[in-house]
């Protein structure tokens, strides 16, 4: 089993900021994105230590492939495609800020904010179906027979994949603040893990 995660969100990407939600959107890096993903090359080369096993996953939308693209050129790390790690589908809410949602869809935003058991994105994704997908990936994760996992992904899902590997509640993923081209590490002690590093790269 993986004895460490390594979680990276992805850099900025185009069109980001302001608070909008972009889920299954595939936009590219911006300039800035890409300049944080350079930067991250620095970061991991020095959470790496010669002769480690190291697996390499990443979401297959732009702005992830992108940043694993930048962030481990010239390691040889070999980076495979998993669908599991996209972000959650806001659906209809694409590209909206939350107050656009709550003027939209008021009821449906309520109850997103409260996290009812039975809601789901207007045209996208329940709660209950990504959640269960980004505890499937977790397990998926952990159990790589890999020293260190790196995992290329996003903010939605790497808060989420916190708080299931730290066994904590799944209401609990917005104390987690992970900006663009975050880098998160957990050790990993059986089922559960520790955070042992979390840093927001900037550039």
């Amino acid at each position: 089993m993986a004895e460490r995660l390594i979680l990276v969100r992805h850099g900025e990407s185009v069109g980001a900021g302001g608070g909008r939600l972009h889920g299954h959107d595939d936009r590219p890096l911006s300039p800035r994105g890409r300049e944080q993903a350079r930067a991250l090359a620095v970061e991991l080369a020095g959470l790496l230590s010669s002769g480690e096993s190291v697996c390499c996953v990443v979401s297959p939308l732009q702005r992830t492939l992108q940043t694993a693209e930048h962030a481990l050129a010239g390691s040889g790390l070999v980076v495979e495609s998993l669908p599991e790690l996209v972000e959650v589908d806001v659906g209809d809410w694409e590209g909206l800020t939350f107050a656009e949602a709550v003027a939209r869809s008021p009821e449906e935003a309520e109850r997103w904010a409260s996290w009812h058991p039975d809601f789901a994105f207007p045209g996208g994704e329940s709660l209950a179906a990504f959640l269960k997908r980004v505890g499937r990936v977790c397990d998926d994760l952990r159990e790589r027979p890999q020293q260190t996992v790196i995992a290329f992904t996003h903010g939605g899902v790497i808060r989420t994949a916190l708080c299931r590997l730290l066994g904590l509640d799944a209401r609990s993923y917005l104390i987690f603040d992970v900006g663009p081209a975050c880098v998160v590490t957990v050790r990993m002690h059986g089922e559960l893990g520790v955070l042992s590093g979390m840093r927001n790269t900037s550039a």
